[in-house]
């Protein structure tokens, strides 16, 4: 076997298989946390009277943060492939 022409390095973490890694709120697959898509899900009250009722100071809404998987972000049309942040941030 040829070796290859270049040198194969792992950046992400000081070694492979110790990078911490998420579930997917989604499908349930492990993702390493670097590769995986962040979103804060927050609940909201749609009723007027109900929000009439409590006053905002006193309103507690829980925010949950959830990871999501490559895969998942493009079925869900949440990401791009093969745009980087730069080309997005131009327009």
């Amino acid at each position: 076997m040829a070796e290859s022409a270049y040198k194969r390095i792992y950046k992400h973490a000081r070694s492979r298989g110790s990078e911490l890694t998420v579930i997917c709120s989604f499908c349930g697959k492990k993702v390493p946390r670097y590769k995986a898509l962040t979103k804060v899900r927050s609940f909201y009250l749609s009723d007027p009277s109900i929000k009439k009722e409590l006053s905002e100071n006193h309103l507690l809404l829980p925010k949950n943060k959830i990871y999501i998987c490559p895969s998942c972000a493009r079925h869900r049309r949440m990401s791009q492939p093969g745009k980087s942040r730069k080309s997005r941030r131009k327009k």
